[in-house]
């Protein structure tokens, strides 16, 4: 074992001598050594417009968040198209310990809805693309507390109707400094679904790009496909346009989207109203950050 360690210590020697003629073979044995640098922001948030990114918060940090959707621009000038009423807002806490996995908590004033949800970034793209991609794992539960009623008595009866989920597999790469893009794939569950015909479980195929205009300034856009129908309803997919704002620690989102629900179960399922007869509203959301680290 000794003459194995003395021919390996000779054999070391006689390759860093060697470099000392040519530094550049010591570099290329140091690094593969070196740790991967990962992309960073390939979207600025933990959420585009409604959907969900595969973005984490960073280790150790409190995110407040702020979602309000106002009424139809088709409403017309007597509702000021849309600001006067019809609004929806959705207050919420994400938080992340490691910088890969996170957890929320949101309170929504439409259908008095209480969510929670955790969210895994499993893999990461570096910068040397030899992960391409991104990949991140969602999970979400919904509750509502409407009172809901159907010819004089609650349509929910048990607190399990209640409920519903919402299950995401996020797949990102961020081609350049400017370009984002996503792929999702996305399962709705319903506990209870208001007619017997109706599914109650719905897959979506969602897309979502984002594109810098300026180092804090980046136009976005999202598209989520009903694969099967939840009801012979007229519903409609959810599409949104939006622009975001970088301003230190706060970032500024408006758009314009279709979409009344501020979570997974009402956005991806019950938009109401189409873009072809205007029927989009003003919207934004406001993401504030809090570092706790020491």
């Amino acid at each position: 074992m000794r003459i194995i360690y003395f021919i390996f210590f000779c054999f070391l020697i006689s390759v860093l001598l060697k470099a000392q003629d040519n530094p550049e073979d010591l570099l290329k044995m140091v690094e593969p050594l070196q740790k991967k640098e990962f992309t960073i922001s390939t979207f600025k948030t933990t959420r585009l417009v409604n959907f969900h990114t595969t973005e984490v918060l960073n280790r150790r940090s409190l995110d407040f968040r702020i979602s309000h959707r106002f009424g139809d621009i088709n409403s017309g000038a007597y509702n000021a198209w849309g600001i006067d009423g019809g609004a929806n807002i959705r207050l919420a806490l994400e938080y992340s310990h490691d910088g890969r996995f996170m957890f929320g908590l949101g309170r929504t004033s439409s259908k008095k809805i209480v969510d929670g949800f955790i969210k895994y970034q499993l893999i990461r793209q570096t910068t040397d693309y030899s992960m391409p991609i991104s990949l991140t794992l969602f999970s979400g539960a919904y509750h509502t507390f409407e009172i809901a009623q159907i010819s004089s008595f609650n349509k929910y009866q048990l607190n399990v109707d209640r409920i519903s989920y919402c299950n995401q597999i996020m797949v990102a790469r961020k081609f350049n400094s400017n370009l984002s893009i996503q792929l999702s794939a996305n399962i709705v569950h319903f506990n209870l679904v208001d007619n017997l015909t109706d599914d109650n479980t719905v897959l979506i195929a969602g897309i979502v790009g984002r594109y810098k205009i300026t180092p804090r300034q980046a136009i976005t856009l999202e598209y989520g496909y009903r694969i099967n129908k939840y009801s012979s309803n007229s519903y409609y997919d959810s599409f949104a346009i939006g622009y975001d704002l970088e301003t230190g620690g706060h970032v500024f989102q408006v758009h314009l989207t279709n979409s009344f629900g501020l979570t997974e179960n009402e956005y991806f399922i019950y938009t109401r109203t189409s873009w072809l007869n205007l029927g989009v509203r003003l919207g934004f959301n406001i993401s504030r950050g809090f570092s706790l680290q020491k």
